[in-house]
């Protein structure tokens, strides 16, 4: 019995190390393709294989970024973008949820709007950023509409959809115990969503970046985004370049912020 219990515990070790020799050669791994990467970029615009004015270059970026940073502005734009994706992707997350919940309470309803969700899904929300411009004003405002109207539609349609795919025994056997659709709500279908609504999450990272971006793009006076159009109509494609690196970063960061909640989550249920 010592015997089978001193190689199991000598099998876990093995099985552990191995998985840490795995995340650190794929750490590695990515770390040496983003130096070789900015190595070769830097090299190649050096020596003139690429256009730096086209391309920019990482020391330029740098050049920009400093620049830009000791200005007093670089800060402020990295705020003011940051503040509409989170109030953005917080709403939409938010009422999105809310709103698949009353479509699961009620069928009836849900039957209704489902034909004018798919439409909105389908619809390109740049359309209609002209009209809520016009409602909502030339601001902040209107990006944090723009963005929450990305990710609200299909928050509801992936959070319903993985509500409706609960087992259906499973709620049929809590009716038979007396629970009502709250309790049934609470215990059982927002417990077994947790994937779907993880999922929800993270696709909301990506759509929120998309619609501030597009709404930066429109009518922001401040934000990444409106570094991104600035620097390419006075022809400074390093504060281009060095306002996508950062976007990239920050998103990068958010989803991991995401992915840190999911993993809190998972380990409590």
């Amino acid at each position: 019995m010592n015997n089978n219990k001193a190689e199991i515990s000598q099998s876990q070790k093995l099985y552990l190390r191995n998985l840490k020799i795995e995340k650190f050669k794929v750490g590695f791994v990515r770390v040496f393709i983003l130096v070789a990467f900015v190595l070769l970029w830097e090299i190649a615009a050096d020596n003139k294989w690429i256009d730096p004015f086209l391309t920019s270059s990482p020391s330029r970026i740098v050049k920009s970024t400093i620049s830009l940073y000791n200005s007093g502005i670089l800060l402020r734009h990295i705020w003011v973008t940051c503040y509409e994706t989170i109030i953005g992707f917080t709403l939409g997350t938010v009422l999105g949820t809310l709103i698949a919940i009353v479509l699961w309470t009620s069928p009836f309803t849900a039957k209704v709007l489902d034909p004018y969700l798919v439409v909105l899904n389908a619809l390109p929300k740049v359309a209609l950023a002209p009209i809520i411009i016009f409602w909502a004003g030339n601001g902040i405002k209107s990006i944090i509409v723009i963005t929450l109207l990305i990710s609200i539609i299909v928050t509801i349609i992936s959070v319903a959809s993985g509500f409706n795919e609960v087992d259906k025994e499973k709620i049929l056997l809590l009716k038979t115990f007396g629970a009502n659709k709250f309790q049934i709500l609470k215990h059982l279908i927002i417990p077994a969503s947790i994937p779907t609504l993880i999922s929800a999450l993270k696709i909301n990272v990506g759509l929120s970046w998309v619609g501030v971006i597009m709404g930066e793009f429109l009518v922001a006076r401040e934000g990444l985004g409106f570094l991104i159009v600035y620097g390419g109509q006075v022809a400074q494609l390093d504060m281009v370049m060095m306002s996508i690196i950062l976007l990239s970063i920050i998103a990068y960061l958010m989803y991991k912020a995401v992915w840190f909640v999911e993993k809190k989550i998972t380990n409590n249920f």
